[in-house]
Order: structure tokens, then sequence, then C-alpha cells
């Protein structure tokens, strides 16, 4: 099948046949999903569930995250069939991939929104796939870890951000964006000692004893170095990876809730996510898109690209690649 093939092609979100192989249809036009993978709700046999989480209860400034989910999915169709650059293999062709649709919730009931989405990731974790979550503020990877902690255990972290997260909040039932990995550490979900924060560019005294790999040394040390230190941080242990993306620079993704400036470059953040290959990764998340402050959609593009080498991530480390 070739690019001219694309004729015979529309709506694979619906039509296709099998979850493995690219789709060539034409990139413009059809029924909207993840890389074109097909929605179900059936899980037998899948190896990643896509899903979206349409949530922005606590953004501090900027709301609209809750549209990051479509804006993702929608530029998620401008990614070439290719296999992705640099990967050496396809994930499309070889694993089976799904676009699992929206998590439901009540818009208007916020305090049963983190049960809710703990459930919706519990469900595809008990079919034996990974999740990839498209958010949402960033308050949303706190409820999809006590899923993966019931799993695995207590799971490292490695977090691409601006902030750490980490600012004190004792109160579990609030839902905050900017607390949930305080949370998440306190209440012993994630293992500080062998997580890693990577492109902090704001203030917080204490970080509860997360590695920190700032900005300013991924600037001054580059890519490769800095997932070596991340994978020596980590080592064998199950990984989740929570790609804000306020950790891209405000002039690489201006769409977002809380943009600061002097943060990483998308190539920076390409060669990083690449040269993590071989973790133990064990599922993941892109949040904070805000498709309405950024009319040219390149947020949205970047997030897409970010799902897409979570999910090569999960194919390596699934498919023993290393």
């Amino acid at each position: 099948m070739a690019l001219e093939d694309s004729k015979n092609y529309v709506d694979e979100a619906f039509t296709r046949k099998s979850d493995r192989g690219v789709s060539f249809e034409n990139s413009f036009g059809g029924a909207l999903s993840f890389l074109r993978r097909r929605y179900t709700k059936d899980l037998s046999g899948v190896d990643i569930a896509v899903t979206g989480v349409p949530f922005d209860q606590a953004v501090t400034n900027r709301p609209g995250t809750r549209l990051g989910p479509r804006a993702i999915r929608e530029a998620s169709t401008l990614q070439s069939p290719d296999a992705p650059y640099g990967w050496g293999y396809n994930p499309l062709d070889e694993l089976s991939i799904v676009d699992y649709g929206d998590l439901a919730f009540d818009y208007a009931n916020i305090p049963a929104f983190p049960d809710a989405l703990t459930a919706h990731i519990r469900g595809i974790l008990a079919s034996g796939a990974a999740s990839v979550a498209l958010g949402g503020d960033h308050y949303v990877s706190f409820p999809i870890l006590k899923a993966y902690a019931e799993k695995y255990g207590p799971i490292s972290l490695v977090q691409f951000d601006a902030h750490t997260d980490t600012w004190a909040d004792d109160d579990m039932s609030r839902v905050d964006h900017g607390t949930m990995f305080y949370k998440a550490v306190k209440s012993g979900i994630v293992d500080p000692a062998t997580s890693v924060q990577i492109g902090i560019r704001t203030t917080n005294e204490d970080t509860l004893g997360v590695n920190i790999i700032d900005a300013r040394e991924v600037h001054a040390i580059g890519p490769a170095a800095v997932a070596a230190k991340a994978r020596e941080i980590v080592g064998d242990r199950p990984v989740y990876l929570s790609f804000d993306i306020d950790g891209l620079d405000p002039a690489f993704a201006p769409g977002t809730g809380t943009p600061v400036w002097g943060g990483l470059n998308s190539a920076q953040a390409a060669h990083i996510m690449r040269d993590l290959a071989g973790i133990n990764i064990v599922g993941g998340d892109i949040v904070e898109v805000s498709p309405p402050f950024d009319t040219t959609g390149a947020t949205a593009v970047a997030g897409a690209h970010v799902a897409m080498e979570i999910v090569c991530l999960l194919g390596w480390n699934r498919l023993g690649k290393g």
C-alpha cells in the first residue's frame, strides 16, 4: 500500500480490520483517532491503549486543557505513516495499538473524578495493555499513578516539566495540578529516590528527594548526558513517564496553562526520549496542551509527537528491542 492508495481508505478509526499496520488515509479527512488507530473498548490482545482525559479543573491561569486530547488526536494525523524517525522499527506494525476513547465523567461532580479515572486506567491494566493518556491538566497523573501502583507497587517517575508539582498539600481530597506529585510521594505511590524531573525551572525548596535535572543543566550537558543520568537514576524499576508540555519552552509550545521561558526545545526533548529506550517503562501521559492559546497548532503537534515517543518507548520495552 502506498500514498496513492489513500483514495481507498477513509474513516479507519472505525473501518480498519486490524490493530496493526499504518494508515494511508488522507490527513485532512476522515474520522479522527490517535494515529488513525481503531476505536474500541475491547482490549483483548491489545498492547497499548491510548485514552483521552479531557479535564482542566485546576490550571493556575489558562484553562482549556480539556480540549487537549481532541487537538492531539487531530495533530497526530499529520505524522508520517512511515516508521518514526530514529527508532529503527515501527510500533504500528509490530504492536496492537488502539484508541480507547475518552474517560467518561460528570464534569459537575469534581470530587468523583479521581476515582473514575483510577478505575478507567485499572481496567486497561487488567487487560494486560499499557495506557498512554492524553490530558488534561497535570492533576490527571495522580489518579493514573494510583492504578499503576496497585499493579506494580511504588513507581519510578520520569517527569518532563517546568514545575516540580511537589508543593506541600496534605489534603488528599484537593484536586490541584501543582501538588499531585507531593501527594503521590507522601502516599507511597512514587519512589522519589528513583524518580527524576527534567527541565525544571521554577523554585521549590522541598522536592521530597526527587532527583532534579533542571533546564539549565539540560542546556549545559546536552540530551545524551541527560538521558544517561536519568537511566542511571531509574535503573530497572517500573517507570511511568509524564510529559507536561510546558517542559518545552513557550517558543515551541505556547498553548499551555503555565508557560515558563528558558525551557527545552523540541529537538532536546526528542533526543532525550529516544535515548531513554530500554528503561522499564510501563505507561505514560502527555498533559497540559491548551489549544485555545496556540492558534498555530504547534503545541498539539508537539504533544502528538511526545505521545508517539511514549508509544515507541513502550514498544521497545515490550518487544525486547534493547
